[in-house]
């Protein structure tokens, strides 16, 4: 009992860090032969396409590779490449990149306005070169929702899944979970599907069977070489518009800085159907169009921006899907796993789960780069200006004298669908490398803060149950497992810590994020259903900052599948566009 009191919060610090931690996992071993890609630097001054894509994310990927089979694209994406990293290569160096913070890391950290840490990628790939690897396609009625035509959802989903997604094995953590689930009326058990059904299922995964990633990076390689051009490193500051005897302003190029700061220009060709895409992500876009003088007049002129068009539901609806989780020590070893089992219940909630000692401290000689370390852990009750090399190497030396067993467990989370909780965005700066500021209103609505109670009252369930027996201890109640979890700090929020506090309050405690936030541009507010931007011509937006809704129980299958599909609309578009010209 000694190991464990004294290590409690320790379990509590490394919780945010645990999620954060499975987001660096990206990069495979070997990089492809992507011809069609360079650094910026080797930009010229001004150049012209057919498409420019801003953003070479989970969206922008597919979007350029289906482009490019019929067009010049332009795609350009402010990080680097995932490909030969060594900090991100395989899971065997896990930890290293989120413990990263240098401008040019793979992962850019922000803390939204409500306290909770957060990060966005900065890499080719995007979040799909940070997260925890699960894949799920969206629900048959969120697709009739949205009025995308479902043959081609399809399609495009089964052209992705072709690279990056595969059946994940099943070991003794998951399998638990799983069964657990099971005997707490989560049903049916449907087995492994990419489907989004209610019940208990085994989903996919972006990890192959040799624990190497695959990204939306990947999808490129469907693209055209001759077709398309790719510049990493490459930070956007506006779009260009024509406004001058037009009738509505007219998007007609960008203008972009390599990491030497030089600056390019990049200009649409003449063409009707030529057009310029923002793919930069729920934060990039939204800004992307403020910077560019597209957004709320007054926000923009108090950051003298000139106006293009006073569009204010710019960086409104602004949604972010609150987790909320309890930490399991395992009087056994666990296999490391990541998001592989998934309960989708009829109240709202998506439960889900991760183990591994490895995930902990690290080597148990260095405990250096596990979701423990200090190098690691957010440890956001320490003030930044304290987080000092002595103070970390003093805390790692700690952490070394702590038995292994200390280390050893996972954890259930739930995941509130939705959420109908929103908030907004709104620029700090006129830099686009800095970090907007952002509000997500968590739990403001009286709805997902029930859907949370309910999630964590499912998750005691599984761990009562008799198949999660063997990775519980008997002396740790539910009240203790709950207490050591609202003891830690895994955001910057007031807390409770009080074991007779409502499950209510738990939720409000313990928050995080499960980096699935969205909005900013949605559908009806900002683009139309063909994500073209409201009130100005030649330009859109397709990526999650459209979404009304998180699609599924994680959105980057939809994100990938929504590049897919309307990288084929805008080609058949172009394609009807010439026949009747002819």
């Amino acid at each position: 009992m000694g190991t464990f009191g004294c290590c409690w919060k320790i379990f509590g610090v490394a919780l945010a860090a645990i999620f954060l931690f499975f987001h660096d996992l990206c990069a495979s071993e070997k990089a492809p032969n992507y011809t069609f890609m360079q650094n910026a630097t080797a930009a010229p001054p001004i150049s012209y396409y057919d498409y420019i894509i801003v953003g070479g994310g989970t969206a922008g990927c597919p979007l350029a590779a289906t482009l490019s089979q019929n067009a010049s694209v332009l795609l350009l994406e402010r990080g680097g490449s995932p490909y030969g990293n060594p900090n991100i290569t395989n899971l065997s160096s896990f930890g290293a990149a989120i413990s990263d913070l240098s401008p040019t890391s793979p992962s850019q950290r922000f803390i939204s306005q409500d306290g909770v840490i957060n990060a966005r990628g900065r890499v080719l790939g995007g979040g799909t070169c940070l997260n925890a690897g699960f894949y799920t396609r969206a629900a048959s009625d969120y697709v009739r929702n949205v009025g995308w035509d479902g043959k081609l959802v399809n399609e495009s989903y089964e052209w992705a899944e072709k690279l990056v997604a595969f059946e994940p094995p099943m070991r003794e953590w998951q399998t638990a979970v799983r069964d657990g689930l099971l005997e707490a009326g989560v049903l049916p058990n449907n087995g492994f599907t990419y489907d989004h059904l209610y019940g208990t299922k085994v989903g996919g995964t972006i990890f192959d069977k040799q624990g190497q990633r695959h990204t939306a990076a990947d999808l490129l390689e469907y693209a055209n070489p001759s077709g398309l051009t790719l510049f990493l490193h490459a930070s956007v500051h506006k779009v260009l518009f024509r406004i001058k005897g037009k009738p509505r302003p007219v998007a007609h190029g960008v203008t972009f800085r390599d990491a030497t700061g030089a600056k390019h220009k990049a200009y649409l060709k003449n063409g009707p159907k030529n057009e310029i895409i923002i793919s930069a992500g729920a934060l990039g876009s939204p800004q992307l169009l403020m910077l560019s003088g597209v957004g709320p007049a007054d926000h923009l002129k108090a950051h003298n921006i000139s106006l293009v068009l006073d569009q204010p539901l710019v960086g409104q609806g602004m949604s972010d899907n609150p987790m909320n989780a309890v930490f399991i020590p395992s009087p056994v070893p666990v296999e490391v796993s990541l998001i592989q089992v998934v309960g989708i219940t009829h109240f709202g909630s998506y439960i889900e789960s991760a183990s591994g000692e490895n995930f902990a401290g690290g080597s148990p000689t260095t405990r250096d780069y596990g979701m423990f370390s200090p190098k690691v852990g957010q440890l956001s009750n320490v003030p930044p200006k304290q987080r000092t090399p002595e103070a970390i190497t003093k805390a790692v030396e700690d952490m070394k004298a702590l038995d292994d067993a200390a280390f050893r467990g996972g954890f259930i989370l739930e995941k509130i669908m939705g959420p109908i909780s929103r908030g907004h965005l709104e620029l700090q700066t006129r830099n686009p490398k800095d970090n907007p500021s952002v509000t997500f209103n968590y739990f403001k609505e009286a709805e997902d803060l029930q859907r949370c109670v309910q999630g964590i009252e499912t998750i005691e369930k599984i761990i009562e149950s008799k198949s999660f027996s063997k990775f519980r201890y008997d002396f740790m109640s539910l009240p203790m497992l709950l207490n050591m979890t609202a003891s830690a700090p895994v955001n910057l929020l007031p807390r409770h810590s009080n074991v007779s506090m409502s499950l209510e309050q738990y939720c409000k405690d313990t928050v995080m994020t499960i980096w699935h936030y969205h909005g900013g541009c949605q559908v009806g507010m900002v683009v139309d259903r063909d994500y073209k931007v409201l009130g100005v011509d030649a330009l859109r937006v397709i990526d999650g900052s459209t979404f009304n809704n998180s699609p599924g129980t994680n959105p980057q299958a939809t994100v990938m599948m929504l590049g897919r599909y309307m990288g084929v609309k805008i080609l058949g578009e172009r394609l009807t566009s010439d026949v009747v010209s002819n």
